[in-house]
């Protein structure tokens, strides 16, 4: 009888999350089984976060090619759909190839014992500490470890009544395997996937957008000026957003997707014909077939794993990214496989900071945050003071001509004011909040910010400004400019 083969731990899913713990776990000495049914990357890659930000980066390409009020006009400016998405394998080949590399590298015991082994299949428990991996063949491989990290991610979201085909209704994991732009696309939900989909497309301009939004606004768990400045450049650029409407039907005929909406007063509630639907309205984990209760894992009622600062409620089993239901972030799912492989096996750790987390939003304006939001500040009752300054006040994006957007900053109302939180709505605001997220993390006040020197001309030199606003010292005065484009204000819980 062959022997099962014993690991110190057992990954189940090479995504960010398992990919990190794996690498990780190689750091302390252990001896790993990482079992991946598909590529390595996962979503982090392929159908995910690499490949869509590609596309966002090529779309921003194009649509700057197109415009002409900057001096120059570019003539017979074309897009071959061919071209973009082999552009787009391109980017996503090169970081898998990155990604085998290293796991070839870690494959090779090292001379502490180390060494990562890869089982390709689908893994599902069948007791505490064992695993039976199905390869693509059928054959079955069992695995034991001492230690499990469940990272098999998330999957779409599906509404009930609305059966997705993969080609003209499709979500997030078909949508980059089109055969040509659509001519018109109709996308459900207007969070940030949707709304992510819905610039790339526009900013192509061989697509005719709608988004079909719940909400009063796009974006409602972003504080309404950023979700209005987005909404504004949407309209500008074609997006056509229905709003506070719900879907009523969406179903192909004769090769067409037609769906129906209505608005709150159930008016407006005529067909409607696109080429093409993206259903974008969440994803749920990836917990179907791994067999945990087989292992006494508990779930919640999405089906996600139960944690407690990634431990499960079984000691020896651990969980981290999307599978667990918190924020669904490829750095937050690097974060916790790392994390919880520190936990399993003793290393120094240190906490996760949740409350400095950053995040991009690929949209038209780019949009950053970090930290919390005045509507989440409001709803957890935490008192803040705020400045908000317009990009028309920033030299560098006034040289880059976009002034379109703003940045926000958040402190508290103690002294001395801690900051809480930034959003940043244009031009490289994903470099601009890193520094702020650092601060919040260690603590930081006003004076820090004010007392760092930023380089000029820079966007950051806008977050300098906030802080300054908000001690009173500020260059410029929002006196002299009104609040459209500087403001300062606070609230409180029942003080308005």
């Amino acid at each position: 009888m062959t022997a099962v083969p014993r690991f110190d731990l057992c990954i189940l899913g090479a995504g960010p999350a398992g990919f990190a713990a794996a690498s990780r776990a190689w750091d302390l000495g252990k001896r790993v089984a990482l079992v991946e049914r598909s590529s390595v990357g996962g979503r982090g890659l392929a159908d995910g976060a690499l490949s869509s930000k590609t596309l966002w980066h090529l779309s921003n390409d194009f649509a700057r090619a197109c415009r002409t009020d900057r001096g120059y006009r570019a003539t017979e400016v074309t897009a071959s759909y061919e071209d973009v998405i082999a552009a787009l394998r391109e980017a996503v080949g090169e970081r898998e190839a990155d990604l085998e590399r290293q796991l070839a590298h870690l494959a090779a015991p090292a001379a502490n014992g180390a060494s990562v082994t890869r089982f390709g299949g689908t893994a599902r428990f069948v007791s505490p500490h064992a695993v039976e991996v199905t390869g693509p063949d059928g054959a079955v491989t069992a695995v034991e470890a001492d230690h499990f990290l469940v990272a098999t991610g998330s999957v779409p979201r599906v509404p009930p009544g609305v059966t997705v085909d993969g080609e003209r209704v499709v979500t997030s994991d078909h949508i980059e395997h089109l055969p040509r732009f659509p001519e018109s696309l109709v996308i459900v939900g207007a969070g940030v996937v949707g709304c992510e989909y819905a610039t790339i497309f526009a900013n192509f301009g061989r697509t005719r957008v709608h988004i079909i939004d719940r909400q009063p606004r796009i974006l409602p768990f972003e504080d309404e000026d950023v979700a209005e400045a987005v909404s504004r450049n949407f309209e500008r650029i074609g997006i056509h957003i229905h709003r506070e409407s719900s879907l009523q039907s969406l179903e192909v005929r004769d090769g067409r997707v037609r769906y129906v909406v209505c608005d709150r007063a159930g008016n407006g509630c005529e067909p409607i014909e696109v080429e093409r639907a993206l259903v974008s309205i969440g994803r749920v984990p990836n917990t179907r077939g791994l067999g945990l209760d087989a292992a006494g894992v508990a779930l919640d009622k999405q089906g996600g794993v139960v944690v407690t600062d990634t431990q499960s409620s079984v000691a020896h089993i651990y969980a981290a990214g999307d599978v667990t239901t918190d924020t669904a972030l490829v750095n937050v799912a690097e974060l916790e496989g790392r994390h919880a492989v520190e936990r399993m096996f003793g290393a120094p750790t240190r906490r996760i900071p949740y409350e400095a987390l950053s995040a991009i939003y690929f949209l038209a304006p780019e949009v950053a945050a970090v930290g919390i939001n005045e509507q989440e500040a409001r709803r957890r009752g935490v008192a803040y003071r705020v400045a908000v300054l317009g990009n028309r006040l920033i030299p560098r994006t006034i040289a880059m001509r976009a002034t379109d957007g703003f940045l926000k900053l958040l402190v508290s109302r103690d002294e001395p004011a801690r900051i809480l939180g930034m959003r940043v709505v244009g031009p490289q605001a994903a470099t601009t909040i890193q520094g702020v997220a650092f601060l919040i993390e260690k603590g930081g006040t006003l004076d820090d910010i004010d007392a760092c020197v930023h380089p000029h001309p820079a966007v950051t030199e806008g977050v300098q400004e906030c802080a300054r606003a908000l001690l009173g010292r500020s260059v410029l005065k929002p006196a002299a400019f009104g609040p459209e484009l500087l403001r300062v204000g606070e609230w409180a819980p029942g003080g308005g």
